[in-house]
């Protein structure tokens, strides 16, 4: 068992953020590279979050909110509101745009969700860049003993989610009643992880509270019990055949793309987001 604890992170205009993924105890749990916990946060104005056009490629986004909206993006023309309970699922491969906004809604005052990137396999780093949007009853859903599962991509279970996926992976949103034991089985060739995103539970013995996430062996069973009613991010699947390398918002295979992919922003050759003259600098 691998256990960490999530660092700050301010995104720009003090809008701070818990980053679990990655860390030098955890590059990865399966193909997921990164892993960003948003707010929770009070919405007053709806500018909260403020992300403005920057670059991706290698890897696929993945935005889920349990409260409030966000708008995104991007420069293949696509413009899209997500609010809890559905999926974003952004395929950078050879190189995308976007920007993500905080929206004034009277249904929500705060703002709280995960962003997750995964590592697209070697073969298809380079693909055309795509954007999916998928409603909360579109996904496939789970229950146990004081346990409900949402499958947000990938397969688990027996059930399969409907957002395209490129690698075996399994990522839900997992909410937990106060005092529930939960076993659940992964493949034997995969690894899975817990992040408690609200809540607390015991992990093989160790708490993990919010902000805490705990990396299972391969090819055992995700198995905690919830100390209070929890909000479990569960995630993995099959581990990187190569590793990547990973730079800003770039992942790669190769140390010589991602240095492509540096002087194309620098010298703004990458595709824009109709509409945004801003862009967020490369970082010295």
């Amino acid at each position: 068992m691998r256990y960490l604890t999530s660092k700050q992170k301010d995104l720009g205009d003090s809008f701070i953020v818990r980053r679990i993924l990655p860390q030098i105890e955890a590059r990865s749990v399966g193909p997921f590279v990164f892993l960003d916990h948003m707010g929770p946060v009070p919405i007053h104005a709806g500018t909260e979050l403020v992300v403005r056009p920057h670059p991706h490629i290698g890897l696929a986004t993945v935005t889920y909110l349990y409260d409030g909206v966000i708008t995104h993006r991007d420069s293949i023309g696509m413009v899209e509101d997500i609010r809890p309970f559905e999926v974003n699922w952004m395929t950078a491969g050879s190189g995308i745009v976007h920007s993500e906004r905080s929206k004034l809604d009277p249904e929500y005052s705060i703002l709280e969700g995960i962003q997750t990137w995964v590592a697209l396999p070697k073969e298809f780093e380079e693909t055309s860049p795509e954007f999916f949007h998928y409603s909360q009853d579109q996904l496939p859903v789970l229950s146990g003993g004081g346990w409900e599962l949402r499958l947000i991509a990938g397969s688990f279970m027996g059930e399969v989610s409907p957002v395209k996926v490129y690698s075996p992976l399994f990522y839900a949103d997992l909410e937990v009643e106060a005092g529930a034991e939960v076993e659940l089985p992964v493949p034997p060739d995969q690894e899975g992880g817990i992040y408690v995103a609200r809540g607390k539970a015991d992990a093989e013995g160790r708490i993990v509270s919010i902000g805490d996430m705990a990396i299972y062996p391969k090819g055992g069973s995700v198995k905690f019990r919830a100390e209070e009613a929890s909000r479990i991010v569960l995630l993995g699947g099959t581990p990187l055949s190569t590793p990547r390398h990973m730079y800003w918002n770039f992942v790669s295979s190769s140390l010589e793309r991602i240095e492509q992919a540096k002087l194309d922003w620098r010298e703004d050759r990458f595709a824009h987001v109709p509409g945004e003259k801003e862009r967020i600098p490369l970082p010295e």
